[in-house]
């Protein structure tokens, strides 16, 4: 059974970071995509960043270009998104999410294992 548990998120001042962490358990992440998406309150969930199988192609949505960033440890089978210059707006329900493929996609219906997210919040 694939498992994923994000943690890290929390209540920061706008212009602070966070260091998402994802930790999958029941399968190894190494031959598989992995994104990161984010749902605010009543907003529809949506792509943030994405990671390739074998980390090599990266994707952001263009509103966290330059601020976040998508990395994964195959060894602790865990994934991260590190947060800088946090706004406002990037308040929402963060989650993980992990695919049977290796391309990065942008879609939650093409991702198959998803986690229960944390909830970042931003304060101007």
């Amino acid at each position: 059974q694939v498992q994923l548990v994000e943690s890290g998120g929390g209540l920061v001042q706008a212009g602070g970071s966070l260091r998402l962490s994802c930790v999958v358990s029941g399968r190894t992440i190494s031959g598989y995509a992995m994104g990161w998406f984010r749902q605010a309150p009543g907003k529809e969930r949506e792509f943030v960043a994405g990671i390739s199988w074998s980390g090599g192609t990266i994707n952001y949505v263009d509103s966290v270009k330059g601020r976040f960033t998508v990395s994964k440890d195959n060894a602790k089978n865990t994934m991260y998104l590190q947060m800088n210059s946090l706004k406002p707006e990037d308040t929402a329900v963060y989650y993980c999410a992990a695919r049977d493929g290796t391309g990065v996609r942008r879609l939650t219906h093409e991702y198959n294992y998803w986690g229960q997210g944390t909830q970042v919040t931003v304060s101007s």
